[in-house]
């Protein structure tokens, strides 16, 4: 776990502050958040806050409020498409608007009525543009449009479970799908979220704030990924899976836990030097200056269960061909700004892979205190190659987490940071400020100071995820200024 010297181009550039706020929790009319204006003002907070990351989850298209179950590893996500900026852009009127606060139907619908106006009164020069992103995006589009458009005339029922001759892509039947109004709406539809996405990443750039994204390792098996590319995947003759993911039991589940998603065919991959992936980074390119690997010690070894098995328990470590797809993807794209997501059972093999290619790893603050001086939480342990948190969306809120410490464990905490009263979290952030990881990453529920019930996950919990949302009008209107002097006593505001 030591920081290594390495060939490869520096992936973190220089001592930067962050925030991590997926855009679904910004303030919205009756909705979560979206791309637009409340998105441009929290870009605004972070520069007035001498902030240079917004850290966000997964932006996939997704069905059970999880961001990391999404239909497909390439698309965005339509409901955080802004519907007052396509109403700028002369596609929505605003009684449309206001009908369109709900669920993903609910902004589909009017998302359609866009896309309908779209087609009677768009100039060649936007049409121009949609023309170019689906060539750009010809590798994924083509079959994500069927694949929405099928599991629509289907009712949203799994691809195994479609009529055969679509389940299994004969040419005639997909053909008529693509002859469907529906197949260029879904088109359309990605090329709104991209484009509002670019927007709001130049918006950002014009003020020093640059984009940190999170690629799930796996991809759902009800996905037009799996659907399109079944030889990717281990699946049977009806496209089950085989064996599925998770990771084994361990001190916080005795059961381990059981996520389901199908396991990658490692060999075929490789057979095409990995174009999957190579395609899957190139979007992330796109979207984003920095990219988390979900998991990544799934691209070491991967612990397979079998698919009949409702536990993790009988599972089993099958090795991952890690260094010959990093390779690739280095061959492919020189400089490839991925950040190793390194936390839980960690194998010297896993750090020996991610510091071949020079991948910074995480800390997290909320780890370090279990009395023992080498854990490597622990801000004297961090190294510069590194990005420090406070703690992630996976764990409780600082506040939350620090009010169910035992007296035992709170006392170490104070040892270690010094004496505080009263003003968690603010000791904890000052302290992932403070250390030499160059990226330190700051929930914003922290910043807000805000308990357990403001808390985005529960890992292995299945429902109440995913929703948080905050209201401007909890922002203390001092809260940049404080933050922006703590940053720049660190060196971490923008020169």
């Amino acid at each position: 776990m030591t920081d290594t010297t390495c060939n490869r181009p520096a992936v973190l550039d220089r001592r930067r502050f962050g925030i991590l706020l997926h855009p679904s929790s910004l303030p919205g009319d009756g909705k979560k958040g979206d791309l637009g204006d409340n998105a441009r003002r929290f870009v605004d907070f972070l520069a007035a806050s001498g902030a240079s990351v917004w850290q966000v989850l997964p932006l996939g298209p997704h069905g059970d409020d999880s961001p990391y179950n999404a239909r497909s590893a390439y698309a965005g996500d339509p409901t955080l498409i802004s519907l007052q900026d396509l109403s700028a852009r002369g596609w929505l009127a605003p009684e449309e608007i206001a009908s369109g606060p709900g669920g993903e139907n609910a902004c589909r619908q009017v998302l359609h009525a866009a896309y309908l106006r779209f087609l009677q009164g768009a100039t060649p020069e936007e049409r121009d543009e949609l023309a170019a992103f689906e060539l750009r995006q010809a590798a994924w589009l083509p079959d994500f449009a069927l694949y929405e458009c099928l599991k629509t005339v289907h009712r949203d029922t799994p691809w195994r479970e479609w009529p055969k001759e679509v389940r299994d892509r004969e040419p005639e039947a997909l053909a008529a799908v693509r002859q469907s109004e529906a197949y260029g709406y879904y088109g359309f539809e990605q090329f709104v979220f991209f484009g509002q996405w670019q927007a709001l990443r130049d918006y950002a750039r014009a003020r020093n704030v640059r984009f940190f994204g999170d690629m799930a390792i796996f991809v759902a098996e009800d996905s037009a990924d799996v659907w399109a590319h079944k030889d990717l995947f281990i699946l049977n003759a009806e496209g089950r899976p085989e064996i599925v993911t998770g990771v084994p039991p361990d001190y916080f589940s005795a059961d381990g836990q059981r996520w389901g998603n199908p396991h990658y065919n490692w060999e075929r991959m490789a057979d095409d030097g990995f174009a999957w992936w190579r395609e899957r980074v190139r979007t992330q390119r796109e979207l984003f200056d920095w990219v988390r690997i979900d998991h990544f010690r799934g691209l070491d070894a991967v612990w397979a269960i079998p698919f009949a098995a409702t536990t993790a328990v009988e599972g089993e470590w099958i090795p991952v061909p890690g260094n010959a797809l990093l390779s690739a993807l280095h061959e492919a794209f020189g400089d490839v700004p991925l950040i190793a997501e390194d936390l839980g059972m960690i194998t010297e093999s896993v750090y020996a892979l991610r510091d071949r290619y020079g991948l910074p790893g995480m800390r997290v603050l909320q780890f370090a205190f279990d009395g023992t001086p080498e854990n490597p939480h622990l801000p004297h342990n961090f190294v510069p190659n590194s990005v420090a948190y406070t703690g992630t969306h996976d764990n409780d809120t600082t506040l939350g987490w620090y009010g169910q410490l035992s007296d035992h464990e709170r006392m170490i905490a104070h040892e270690y940071l010094g004496p505080f009263d009263g003003d968690v979290p603010w000791p904890f952030i000052r302290a992932v400020l403070a250390s030499v990881s160059y990226f330190a990453i700051v929930p914003w529920q922290d910043v807000l100071a805000l308990g357990s019930e403001a808390r985005m996950n529960t890992p292995g919990k299945s429902a109440g995820n995913w929703g948080f949302r905050f209201d401007w009008n909890d922002v203390p209107h001092d809260l940049a200024s404080r933050l922006r002097k703590l940053a720049a006593i660190f060196g971490r505001v923008p020169s």
